[in-house]
């Protein structure tokens, strides 16, 4: 397996690896500050993994700045 595999999460994981709700997630897609989910199948959507770690570590970047 190459080692560039980027590991691909559905919601439940999503929502615990952030600990937001689902709600919330759809809800900052909508406006544009969360990473776009990829639908696999009719009822499969999944998230990359990188791009979930980009914007956690863009999060706290912002917060350390603002303090």
């Amino acid at each position: 397996m190459s080692e560039s595999f980027d590991r691909l999460v559905r919601l439940r994981e999503v929502v615990k690896l952030l600990s937001i709700s689902r709600a919330n997630v759809y809800r900052l897609m909508k406006i544009g500050k969360f990473p776009r989910s990829t639908k696999l199948t009719e009822r499969t959507v999944v998230w990359r993994l990188s791009e979930l770690e980009a914007w956690i570590q863009e999060k706290s970047a912002g917060q350390k700045t603002s303090k």
